[in-house]
């Protein structure tokens, strides 16, 4: 497994060493041992799947707050998302800024969403999945942005800008500024 370092601390984008042959390729999504040796929590304790049957499905930002924070391992495994990271960690250098990646099932890139961070992704295909395996189990203490479900392409649009934008976030209920982000 290749761990790429993001522009965000803590934060990596991974990509899986292809051994392949004339069936295939075959590849690790997961090594407990290569975590730890980054420093990187290994425990996940939960798994869930989102399905999105539309293209411009919106979902996040999610995050859970102290006690119950969560890293997260996500990948697109069906379709295609835009995946934004906004780093929640009021003592953090990178604190207040956001990078955002694209997930898809041909590129088997996963990311790596540590521990303070909010997380939200845009499908930008449709019938698209997306597994996440936390170190968390969900609690009901779960927050996100209050951006909807699914609206209109015109709703979809600011919303998206919104996730992905330098204007800002709601975290708890609050307005927060969210400082210049990156794409990747």
């Amino acid at each position: 497994m290749k761990f790429i370092p993001t522009t965000l601390a803590g934060a990596y984008a991974i990509e899986i060493d292809r051994l392949e042959d004339e069936r295939g390729f075959f590849g690790r999504t997961f090594c407990r041992d290569e975590f730890t040796g980054r420093g990187l929590s290994p425990r996940l304790v939960q798994c869930s799947i989102s399905f999105n049957t539309r293209k411009g499905t919106l979902r996040g930002m999610h995050f859970q707050e102290k006690p119950h924070e969560e890293a997260k391992l996500v990948r697109c495994t069906r379709g295609a998302i835009y995946d934004v990271i906004v780093d929640i960690r009021r003592n953090s250098p990178t604190f207040r800024s956001w990078a955002g990646f694209e997930l898809t099932a041909e590129n088997r890139k996963m990311l790596y969403v540590p521990q303070g961070f909010a997380h939200g992704f845009l499908t930008i295909a449709p019938d698209t999945e997306e597994v996440t395996a936390s170190t968390q189990p969900r609690k009901e203490a779960l927050a996100k942005v209050p951006l909807g479900r699914m609206g209109t392409p015109v709703e979809v649009a600011a919303a998206a800008r919104l996730l992905v934008s330098n204007a800002g976030a709601y975290i708890n209920g609050q307005m927060i500024q969210v400082n210049g982000g990156a794409e990747t």
